[in-house]
């Protein structure tokens, strides 16, 4: 059985030249602390947002009920802009994510990021080095500059910046569709099995004692799925 993806380089090459120099559009005022308290550790974290749940550059939130908008950052940006274009899929968080030289984001998982949840988070390097390393449930990895990565940040993830550089991605949240889903299949993405009883909280170690609880509730809901995942057994 082939190994489920945790990383992917996706066919998309960028213009380094052309990144950076939008980069130099962005206000040295205007980065934002990140707001996972927890994986921040040592060193700067910080982030512009390119598009966000009110159109403004402040606002880094990855999830949001609102309309994801351009912000006036991404209007100063015409190779962003371009990037933005190559994609045809529906985008949410657009963000420049910046990390310090000697700077390390500790170990978290970001739930809910993954292809087979309806979310794919791409890292596009625009600053970067050798010596920045993803550890991906404990495999270390280096995204290349100018590339696309596809990262599962559902899985255990921490990142650790060696080098002398600011570390700085453009990592877009793109919503999957049948244009995406091929770009993935073609690159050889492996998805992660649909959970045998629907639910990964259920197992065979505890579907019994789930179908007995379910049948004692007596509903017609509960026994309906009190028969389903039966019948899954």
């Amino acid at each position: 059985m082939k190994q489920v993806t945790r990383y992917l380089r996706l066919p998309f090459e960028f213009d380094l030249t052309a990144l950076q120099i939008d980069l130099q559009r962005v206000m040295p005022d205007q980065w934002v602390p990140h707001y996972n308290d927890q994986a921040a550790g040592a060193g700067y974290w910080h982030c512009q947002a390119l598009r966000s749940p009110h159109g403004r550059s402040d606002d880094i939130l990855a999830f949001s009920n609102n309309q994801f908008l351009d912000t006036p950052l991404l209007a100063r940006c015409p190779y962003f802009q371009q990037v933005l274009q190559r994609f045809k899929c529906e985008t949410c968080a657009v963000r420049l994510m910046a990390l310090a030289p000697g700077g390390v984001i500790h170990e978290h998982t970001d739930p809910g990021t993954n292809f087979e949840d309806g979310l794919a988070r791409l890292h596009i390097p625009v600053i970067t080095d050798p010596e920045v390393l993803f550890w991906l449930d404990g495999e270390p990895i280096h995204f290349t500059a100018g590339g696309t990565w596809y990262m599962n940040a559902n899985c255990r993830h921490r990142v650790e910046n060696s080098s002398k550089v600011h570390r700085i991605h453009l990592v877009l949240d793109c919503i999957p569709n049948q244009w995406l889903t091929d770009i993935f299949n073609a690159a050889g993405f492996v998805a992660n099995p649909e959970p045998k009883y629907g639910d990964p909280s259920i197992t065979d170690a505890n579907v019994l004692e789930v179908i007995a609880e379910l049948r004692q509730s007596g509903t017609a809901a509960a026994l309906s799925l009190a028969n389903r995942l039966d019948a899954a057994r």
